[in-house]
C-alpha cells in the first residue's frame, strides 16, 4: 500500500477538484439505479460529443504530425510516453504502425509506467515519479532528433512531467496530449493538445470519454504522420507488410484496386516484387522490372504518386 502524508492526500484532492476529467457529470447523477439499457444510452449518449471536442483542436493534432514527420524525416523517432489507460494507448498505436505501414520496429516507441508489464497488469507507484519517466527516455537514447508526445489524460502524471521535461532538456520536440485544458504538462511543450471532453459519467474514469478523445487523436497524429511520409497511395495503405492470410490477401487486393488490374496480374507481380504491394503497384503502372521500380521509388523519396510521374 502507498504511504501518503495527510498534506501530500489534501493536495492531490485540492488538484483532482479542479480537473474537468474529475467532476461529476450530472446526467449519470443516478447512474447507479438506472437499467442497463439506460446506462449504456447515456455513456453513448456522452460518447457522441467526443468527435466534437476533438475537432477544436485539430489545427494542434496537424502541427503534432508536421512535428512528427520533421523527426522521422531526420532520423529521428516518434515516441509516446504515458501512464496507465493513455500509456497503453500510446503503445497500441505505436505497434499498429510496422504491420500497417511497414516501418521498422523501433521507428514509432509506447513507453509505458511500469514497463511492459504494465500494459496487462497496473503497477502501482509506476505513474508517481517524475525521475521514471527520465529515465526511460534516457535508456531509448533519446536524442534531439526525436518527437516525444506525453499522453495523460489528467495532464499531471509525475511521469509524463518527468519525461517531457528530459526531453525537453536533450532538445527533442515535445508534444503533450491532456484532457484537462490548464493540465500542467501543455505548458511545457512546443505543441500542447487539449481534449476537454468534460466529466465522465463514472467520475474520474478517464478510460471512456478521454480514453476515446485521446484514441481518436492517436489515430490522426499515426495516420496522417504516415501519409506524409509516402506510406499512403491514394487512400491504399500500400506499404502494408503481408504477414498473415489476411494481410496477403489485402495486398492483393491494394495492387488489383490501385491499377483495375486482374488478380493474375497482380499476383505475378507481387511475387517478382517480394509482396510488396507499393513495388508491384508501380511495375503495372509504369511496366517497369521489380529493380526498376524500386529504383523510382527510391528517387522520390517512397512516395508512389511521385514515382508515377516521373
Amino acid at each position: 500500500m502507498i504511504q501518503l502524508t495527510e498534506q501530500r492526500e489534501k493536495e492531490l484532492i485540492l488538484q483532482l477538484e479542479n480537473m474537468v476529467s474529475e467532476r461529476r457529470n450530472d446526467k449519470s447523477a443516478h447512474l447507479d439505479q438506472l437499467s442497463s439499457l439506460d446506462i449504456v444510452t447515456l455513456i453513448n449518449g456522452e460518447d457522441a460529443t467526443v468527435a466534437s471536442a476533438v475537432a477544436k483542436v485539430l489545427p494542434a493534432v496537424a502541427e503534432a504530425v508536421d512535428a512528427a514527420v520533421t523527426a522521422i524525416k531526420q532520423g529521428g523517432r516518434l515516441i509516446y510516453l504515458g501512464a496507465g489507460t493513455s500509456g497503453r494507448l500510446g503503445v497500441l498505436d505505436a505497434v499498429e504502425c510496422p504491420p500497417t505501414f511497414s516501418v521498422p520496429h523501433g521507428l514509432v516507441v509506447g513507453v509505458l509506467a511500469g514497463g511492459q508489464g504494465a500494459m496487462f497488469k497496473a503497477v502501482e507507484g509506476a505513474e508517481d515519479s517524475v525521475e521514471l519517466g527520465a529515465r526511460d527516455l534516457a535508456e531509448l537514447k533519446l536524442t534531439a532528433k526525436d518527437c516525444v508526445v506525453g499522453i495523460a489524460a489528467s495532464g499531471r502524471t509525475p511521469y509524463v512531467l518527468g519525461g517531457l521535461s528530459y526531453a525537453n532538456e536533450i532538445g527533442a520536440k515535445t508534444v503533450a496530449m491532456s484532457c484537462n485544458p490548464n493540465g500542467p504538462i501543455l505548458h511545457q511543450v512546443d505543441v500542447a493538445i487539449a481534449l476537454n471532453v468534460g466529466p465522465e459519467v463514472l467520475t474520474g474514469s478517464t478510460r471512456l470519454k478521454a480514453g476515446t478523445a485521446q484514441k481518436l487523436a492517436l489515430n490522426m497524429l499515426s495516420t496522417a504522420t504516415m501519409v506524409k511520409l509516402g506510406k499512403v497511395y491514394q487512400n491504399l495503405m500500400v506499404d502494408v507488410s503481408a504477414s498473415n492470410e489476411k494481410l496477403y490477401a489485402r495486398a492483393a487486393r491494394i495492387v488489383m484496386l490501385a491499377t483495375e488490374c486482374e488478380y493474375e496480374v497482380a499476383k505475378a507481380a507481387l511475387l517478382a516484387s517480394g509482396y510488396r504491394a507499393k513495388v508491384a503497384i508501380l511495375m503495372i503502372l509504369c511496366n517497369l522490372s521489380a529493380d526498376d521500380a524500386e529504383a523510382r521509388l527510391e528517387l522520390s523519396s517512397g512516395h508512389l504518386n511521385d514515382a508515377v510521374y516521373l
